[in-house]
């Protein structure tokens, strides 16, 4: 019997559980679920012969080390941040480990011994990170093969709500850990390359520099810049791109809209609100506005962001219930970003039937035998309700293909690393195809420009 452990059994975890236990018999599994909430999980899981699900707080020393060396590979779907206690128990008992998680300097310190031990550490092997890295590299890797050369590349993912489920004027739900959103774009300057050129965008400037296409079937979207897209050069081998940018999508005015927090300060988590507590939406909002004797909240809040009551920004707002005196907030000392989620996610949350989608959208221009070419590539995920999302079948699925694919050896290659050899990606691109994540492609024009052309840039 073969042991998988997995670390956390959070929003993102249901299709990987099922795809372990669905292989269960014909692959000889027994899957361990550590959770420090094991009553939150499905009793259908809990009763499953091929599962066993334990409390496990991962800061309790003795019960981490043991389980870790019960098993046989470790899947740790904790927060990024928590990592590094399971990595070092990978380290000490020799067992493999897959996350979706970015990989952390801490992680990476832990390479060499990886290394020497023969163990896979395979990072960032979800959906962004994780699909976008391989579906990227299997383009960049075949106009490479026959001889192209990259100038561009550009890449958007979006974790949007489904168009049957799209009820409100934000076009969106959250889908992912709120929390995430509400903090986009933070800790510095938007960082890629453009045409030759570095280009920077402060936050507050972030969400008013948005790039528009479409999708087949699914009409415009936008997409603003992450945090640091020249990361990718190096891992991708773009070191002579012109152009190199990554971003997050939404629907368009989506980023307009969103910009009035920003603006207003209620994205900022920095300092705290002491009397957040028992505080109203309508007086939270209004913390952040000048003082006035005779004008409304409304009033005040129109004024500053230099907005017009017939403004569909306005609408926007009021569909928040931004203005209510009776929505109390029950944080103690929260920060504007974390009294701003607790507000959003009364109105975004996922009904029980409602369905999310994922969109990614790539971009790849090449130069070949003189002349300059594009592909656009693109998939679109919905999801089935709110437990079994299209964010958990693009984030489980990579990371489970790939835990079986180490335990069968299929991957080999040690050290701590992230899925972009044609070893990783190839197989785990062609599995995905059977559960409905599929690329398409076009060749279109090359939207680029000529570098000597372009003045200033």
């Amino acid at each position: 019997m073969r042991k998988i452990l997995v670390v956390g059994a959070g929003k993102s975890t249901s299709y990987l559980i099922d795809y372990f236990l669905e292989k269960a018999e014909h692959e000889n599994l027994h899957l361990t679920i550590g959770d420090i909430n094991p009553d939150a999980i499905a009793s259908e899981i809990k009763n499953h012969k091929a599962c066993t699900v334990i409390q496990l707080d991962i800061f309790q020393d003795e019960a981490r080390k043991k389980v870790v060396e019960e098993s046989d590979i470790v899947v740790s779907m904790l927060p990024a941040r928590m990592h590094m206690k399971v990595a070092e128990d990978c380290i000490t008992f020799e067992k493999h480990l897959v996350t979706a998680s970015y990989v952390s300097e801490e992680i990476r310190t832990l390479d060499k011994q990886a290394k020497e031990k023969g163990l896979v550490f395979m990072n960032e092997i979800g959906l962004d990170p994780g699909i976008d890295h391989m579906s990227a590299m299997q383009v960049i890797d075949r106009i490479r093969d026959k001889g192209g050369k990259m100038i561009l590349f550009e890449s958007f993912t979006g974790g949007l709500v489904a168009p049957e489920s799209d009820n409100n004027l934000w076009n969106y739900k959250f889908t992912w850990n709120p929390r995430n959103v509400v903090l986009a774009g933070q800790g510095g300057a938007a960082k890629f390359l453009q045409q030759g050129t570095y280009k920077y965008i402060p936050y507050h400037k972030l969400f008013r520099r948005t790039e528009f296409f479409e999708i087949e079937g699914y009409g415009r979207f936008e997409g603003y810049a992450n945090r640091d897209s020249l990361n990718y050069k190096g891992a991708y081998g773009l070191h002579d791109v012109l152009t190199l940018y990554r971003g997050t999508m939404r629907r368009v005015g989506f980023s307009k809209a969103w910009n009035m927090f920003v603006q207003l300060g209620a994205t900022d988590d920095s300092y705290v609100i002491e009397n957040s507590e028992g505080m109203t939406y309508r007086e939270f909002i209004n913390s952040f506005l000048p003082y006035s004797p005779t004008d409304s909240v409304e009033l005040k809040l129109r004024h500053y962001l230099k907005i017009e009551q017939d403004d569909i920004m306005w609408e926007k707002l009021l569909e928040l219930n931004l203005f209510d005196n009776s929505k109390i907030i029950p944080l103690k000392n929260g920060t504007p970003a974390q009294i701003l989620q607790f507000i959003l996610e009364d109105s975004w949350s996922l009904s029980e039937k409602d369905k999310d989608m994922i969109v990614m959208y790539h971009k790849f221009g090449y130069e070949q035998d003189g002349k300059q070419f594009q592909i656009d590539a693109n998939t679109v995920v919905i999801g089935e309700n709110r437990t079994h999302t299209a964010m958990a079948k693009t984030v489980g699925l990579p990371v489970a293909i790939a835990t079986l694919a180490i335990l069968n050896k299929k991957i080999s290659t040690p050290g701590v690393q992230i899925p972009i050899r044609k070893e990783v990606y190839d197989p785990i691109l062609e599995e995905l195809k059977d559960y409905g994540v599929v690329f398409k492609e076009y060749d279109v024009p090359y939207l680029g420009y000529d570098p000597e052309s372009v003045y200033d840039k």
